[in-house]
């Protein structure tokens, strides 16, 4: 069995510097007026609580915050929890009122222009709360309906609609009780789309979800662009890298990376690899083997693992191109590969690169 290949020693705090500037940061003048979401600077401080009263520790949760949204498109705020994604998405849907800075969302301040903001967005949280669970998903949708204003026969045809576009129109006279979490999410989503509205803001929408229920929910967040515009909070790699146009990567109130997901991914400076499981060598066909996968264009290493079969792991610059002559010096040896695996950078080298530390070690920390 292939031993497996130590990454820890690629990684430095040191590393953060060579992320190029304009993926550490988002400047306020980078903050177009024109988009439909756009912060500049935004900040919110509170002083913690002991017990009935609060101490005189002031807490940042967000210290300076800039980004702009495109209409049409899905931007994801990725971090761990307490990085302070979702006190941000609190201040912009007018839950919380920032201690300095601004915010217009749909072209519309977020202070001064409270119930205009509320109008154009459709917010949902993380977690169960939100839906009645002794009432129908129709019930459900209808009483929410009646709070957004809107007449009978509207959200009649609406709620209808949604329900099929979530899949949940054969159980939609079903007690809530009754439905999974991932049948409840996908109501929660309807429940925010349900007065249609421009801007639509998700946080951690696929939080608990076995797998199957995140890729339908996956799949529900994706359909909604470009006819309405998502801000996406999560601490998932995978669903931000599949989901997002732009990320902007949140650790202790700042963001601290922003880009296109390929970008970030770019400049994370992680070794690519090829790893090639073939069957035994000799020492002397392995170790000529090795020197000629060495020499290989774009090949900057090779390491050489004997075994019940032989591992060759390739570090590189190029994976598609060092693929592609491995297998053929390979068949030209006349040697039988058995498996192939190719190691490009992730989301999570991306946020190691921007913060210096582990995803897993920044979870564990306090809340913001």
């Amino acid at each position: 069995m292939r031993k497996p290949v130590d990454m820890t020693s690629r990684w430095r705090h040191s590393d953060v510097m060579t992320m190029p500037a304009h993926l550490r940061s988002v400047s306020a003048a980078a903050v177009g007026s024109d988009a439909v979401i756009a912060a500049r600077d935004l900040r919110r401080s509170f002083r913690k609580r002991k017990g009935w009263l609060r101490s005189g520790e002031v807490v940042e949760a967000v210290r300076g915050i800039s980004f702009a949204v495109p209409r049409g498109t899905i931007f994801g705020m990725l971090g761990p929890n307490g990085a302070g994604k979702t006190t941000t998405i609190k201040m912009l849907s007018t839950l919380l009122i920032p201690t300095s800075g601004t915010a217009r969302v749909a072209g519309f301040d977020v202070v001064r222009q409270e119930l205009a903001v509320r109008q154009q967005l459709g917010v949902l949280f993380g977690g169960d709360k939100g839906l009645y669970n002794q009432l129908s998903a129709r019930e459900n949708l209808r009483y929410f309906g009646r709070l957004y204003g809107m007449p009978d026969a509207a959200i009649r045809d609406r709620s209808e609609a949604l329900l099929e576009r979530v899949g949940l129109t054969d159980r939609a006279e079903e007690r809530v009780e009754s439905y999974s979490r991932g049948m409840k999410q996908r109501l929660h989503i309807a429940k925010t789309l349900l007065h249609d509205p421009a801007v639509v803001i998700l946080d951690e929408p696929t939080i608990g979800l076995d797998p199957a229920a995140a890729i339908e929910v996956r799949a529900l967040i994706a359909d909604l662009v470009p006819d309405h515009t998502v801000l996406l909070t999560t601490h998932d790699m995978h669903e931000a890298d599949v989901l997002c146009r732009d990320i902007a990567i949140v650790d202790r109130g700042l963001i601290v990376a922003s880009g296109t997901p390929t970008d970030l991914k770019a400049a994370a400076h992680v070794d690519r690899q090829v790893v090639v499981t073939i069957a035994s060598q000799t020492p002397e066909a392995a170790h000529k083997l090795a020197a000629q996968m060495e020499s290989l264009p774009s090949v900057t290493h090779a390491v050489w693992e004997p075994g019940g079969d032989d591992v060759c792991t390739l570090r590189c610059s190029d994976t598609s191109a060092t693929l592609d002559n491995a297998l053929a010096l390979l068949r030209e040896a006349a040697v039988a590969v058995r498996t192939i695996d190719v190691r490009e950078p992730t989301l999570e080298d991306a946020f190691l690169a921007a913060t210096g530390r582990e995803f897993e070690e920044s979870e564990s920390e306090g809340a913001a």
